[in-house]
């Protein structure tokens, strides 16, 4: 379920952010606001839910020795 504060990647091929990831920041009417950082510019756009897919935030991270 995406709720904000999850991390969401956008899987719509035909759209510009393709493969981009990003952080939900509200849910209404079948949409998530989802904001992308990067470097020295920040971006909040809407998509519609089925265009995402959540992150798993931990992956990739190497645990303490």
């Amino acid at each position: 379920m995406i709720l904000p504060g999850s991390a969401v990647r956008v899987i719509n091929p035909g759209d510009t952010y393709y493969r981009f990831q990003g952080q939900v920041q509200r849910v209404t009417d079948g949409k998530a606001a989802v904001l992308f950082e990067g470097g020295n510019w920040d971006k909040l756009i809407s998509f519609r839910l089925s265009e995402l897919e959540l992150v798993d935030a931990t992956a990739g991270r190497s645990k303490g020795k």
